[in-house]
């Protein structure tokens, strides 16, 4: 057995009725604690109607709303699995993974109503018919433990490689997860925290709403992000995690300067490196964006850099988080010295158990004793700070030379032209390996050539390091992380010269 999780909406009814829970950004709408419970209790109430019971799957399609929520804590009620969808793809894909997860029920909103009505079987619309359900439904009465090792949802990675898993979140999962927050971000009772990250990532869910709600503070919903009512909306929230894209898109927005920032008292970054440049841009406006790291199967926080390293140590993930323990290795499994690079393996209480109905994949995924093979090159330096290097399938080996693309693709951050970069590896006849870059210039960018991008390379990092091919593209395929898609960019070099 796992450690236990208290009905959290029950618990925070009891606690603090009348406290907001939720508010909608758009409409001004709030929900107390005590009518959050209400309404998460009819809804478990109208699932059940609709047959689902424990264990049983409910899909949920839709984009970020308080409805959301409440399905999760009624799935949660009823011991019932919850199963987000990406809304960004097509039916075919969706429609494999409701096969793969066996959901009983499909739950989606209007925006993807044609979607959703195409996956079959049995259905609930959230816009039509929701509202009434509600209000003709009694309470459930349910049991006010859920158990720790049972599974709460399934979150099917978007992956930037291979098919989709579902990977397992279990209640334990989000207790950790939620005292891994408390502790990173200093999370405090009443706080309030922006909910816009796409709510089938793992992040939309736990970094940093549930830990938010557990803590009795106020979550304001965004249907997606917006950078300009993010900028409106600083002035009252405590807490802002987004992901690199997001950072990006505050920063270019002609409101950046003048925009208040000194409520929040906490920035977290994840899903991908946040460029040095932007921590810089950040910080001469006294705003100290702490660099993390963590994965879907870690619940998913793992690292958050301390805001007293996010300068002094630009481009650190920080240390381990409390009920985390981390080795760096070699190929053969043997920790290395600290500096020198290897993957990335973690254990502790927060990890998933495994994958949905994939014990093959699970059995990849970990040692016999328990670590977890990120597949993710880091460094501990001898401070004990981390830093993460890329996934192990993208780097590649150059006239002999490992080559860590995310080192460069930092580089170029910096070129006053560049917005962002991806660097893959390609077959080279003389090197074996070359990098070959893909830019995405800034929207008043003066004009620069693929000559000019290796010419910057070549003043800033070691020739076998420095791309020999450049491709300028308007926009990159991602997922719904933010990360670049890499396996998705087709090579078509420009620029042959080395």
């Amino acid at each position: 057995m796992g450690v236990d999780l208290v009905d959290i909406t029950a618990k925070r009814a009891a606690l603090t009725p009348n406290r907001i829970a939720f508010e909608d950004a758009l409409t001004g709408r709030t929900l107390s604690y005590a009518q959050l419970e209400d309404r998460c209790a009819r809804a478990a109430a109208v699932l059940a109607s609709l047959g689902v019971m424990r264990e049983d799957r409910v899909a949920i399609l839709c984009r970020n709303r308080i409805e959301f929520f409440e399905i999760m804590f009624a799935c949660a009620k009823l011991g019932a699995i919850f199963v987000p969808l990406n809304w960004r793809s097509p039916a075919a894909e969706l429609s494999a993974l409701v096969a793969d997860c066996g959901a009983k029920l499909v739950v989606f909103g209007a925006d993807d109503a044609e979607t959703g009505r195409s996956l079959g079987g049995v259905s609930l619309a959230l816009d039509d018919g929701y509202e009434a359900a509600l209000a003709d439904a009694s309470p459930l009465t349910a049991d006010r433990r859920w158990p720790g090792d049972a599974t709460w949802f399934l979150m099917y990675t978007s992956g930037t490689t291979g098919q989709p898993k579902g990977v397992i979140q279990t209640y334990q999962m989000s207790v950790v997860n939620a005292f891994h927050v408390g502790e990173a971000f200093d999370l405090r009772d009443g706080d309030t925290t922006l909910n816009f990250l796409p709510l089938f990532h793992s992040a939309g869910i736990q970094l940093v709403t549930i830990p938010t709600l557990i803590a009795g503070g106020t979550v304001v919903v965004l249907p997606g992000f917006d950078e300009s009512r993010a900028l409106a909306l600083m002035p009252r929230l405590d807490i802002f995690f987004g992901v690199p894209a997001v950072y990006q898109q505050l920063a270019l927005h002609p409101e950046f300067e003048s925009a208040d920032l000194e409520r929040v008292r906490s920035w977290g970054c994840g899903g991908a490196p946040l460029a040095d440049v932007l921590v810089e841009r950040y910080a001469a406006k006294g705003v100290k964006v702490c660099n993390g790291y963590g994965m879907t199967e870690t619940g998913p926080t793992a690292f958050i850099a301390m805001k007293e390293d996010a300068l002094q140590k630009i481009g650190s993930v920080g240390k381990p988080l409390m009920l985390l323990d981390v080795r760096i290795v070699d190929a053969d499994g043997n920790d290395v010295p600290a500096g020198e690079s290897g993957e990335i393996w973690m254990r502790g209480p927060g990890l998933t158990p495994g994958y949905w109905k994939k014990p093959e994949e699970t059995a990849k995924a970990f040692t016999a004793d328990g670590w977890l093979k990120s597949g993710d090159i880091g460094r501990r330096d001898a401070d004990g700070c981390y830093y993460v290097a890329g996934r192990i399938k993208e780097m590649y080996i150059s006239g002999g030379e490992n080559v860590y693309p995310a080192e460069v693709e930092n580089v170029l951050a910096r070129h006053p032209s560049i917005l962002e970069t991806a660097i893959i590896g390609v077959a080279d006849e003389k090197w074996g390996e070359v990098g070959h870059a893909f830019i995405m210039l800034r929207p008043d960018a003066a004009p620069v050539t693929a000559a000019e991008v290796i010419q910057f390379c070549r003043a800033n990092v070691a020739g076998y390091k420095t791309p020999r091919h450049v491709t300028f593209v308007d926009e990159f395929p991602r997922t719904a992380a933010g990360k670049i898609r890499k396996h998705l960019l087709a090579p078509a070099p420009n620029a042959p010269t080395r």
